[in-house]
């Protein structure tokens, strides 16, 4: 893969990754634009570089919130820090409908890249999960059980390339009664499960297609793949500076109107 290309690929994934416009959607249509991914192919041409670029965003979420990270590392071993350790629960509840959905229906989401029409509807789905806050307003409450699986689920829907992960996880958190701020430092700290967990799938299968996991990790490093992932990084901790900014602001269904033009767009281009 060229250079250019692959840091073309890296800053979409980087941007899509956390603005609530899905990464996976944009990565899928951005790949056929370029003529790297082919029509009704379900994986781009390697798995490599998909492994690398989801590494480079979980470093944007690492650096932005290294002091709540902290905290939680802190309170596994500090009493009085009630409130830290039943984060990391609700965060291992958040995750697990996404695990389940996973293993339950992994063919039907293995297909949906190979279809552009499908991906790109699916991105005029996520514009309109972007207003429900504004027409749905929850009582307000505390991050809780019942919040934590309904950002789960909207976190289940996200495999789905067209559906933002962080969109429809911090309008299920809205709608549900936590407060903005709050559903949106969730949201990204559930990033962390979900693009691990991810990492680990996707080097699954590279190491089925390599035969080691030792040539799987050695296609990932050379200079386009590394060049994407630094581009991935500093784009997506960027993103997340945008998206924290627009949601204490309550302007998070203004992402909406650009899913709308690109959804559409896709879908004519592509049909």
């Amino acid at each position: 893969m060229e250079i250019w290309k692959a840091i073309i690929v890296g800053v979409v994934q980087g941007l899509a990754e956390f603005l609530p416009i899905s990464s996976s959607g944009h990565i899928v249509l951005t790949q056929y634009l370029l003529g790297i991914r082919e029509v009704g192919v379900e994986h781009g041409p390697d798995l490599s570089f998909e492994i690398i670029l989801h590494l480079g965003t979980l470093v944007s979420v690492l650096v932005f919130f290294r002091r709540s990270l902290w905290a939680l590392t802190q309170s596994l071993y500090k009493r009085e820090m009630v409130e830290e350790r039943k984060m990391i629960l609700w965060l291992g509840v958040a995750t697990v409908p996404a695990v389940i959905a996973a293993l339950l229906f992994k063919d039907f989401f293995d297909a949906a890249p190979g279809k552009p029409v499908f991906v790109s509807g699916l991105l005029v789905l996520t514009g309109l999960i972007l207003f429900v806050p504004r027409l749905i307003k929850g009582r307000v409450a505390k991050l809780g059980l019942r919040s934590s699986v309904i950002m789960g689920v909207g976190q289940a829907m996200a495999i789905l390339p067209g559906i933002s992960r962080s969109g429809s996880t911090i309008a299920a958190g809205l709608v549900s009664g936590v407060k903005a701020e709050k559903a949106a430092e969730f949201s990204f700290l559930m990033s962390i499960p979900a693009i691990a967990g991810g990492f680990v799938l996707t080097m699954k299968d590279q190491m089925d297609e390599t035969g080691s996991i030792g040539a799987a990790f050695k296609s990932c490093f050379n200079t386009p793949y590394l060049m994407g992932a630094l581009a991935a990084a500093a784009v997506g901790l960027f993103a997340i500076y945008v998206v924290m900014g627009a949601v204490k602001r309550g302007k998070l269904e203004y992402f909406s109107y650009y899913c709308f033009v690109a959804g559409i767009a896709g879908m004519v281009y592509f049909s």
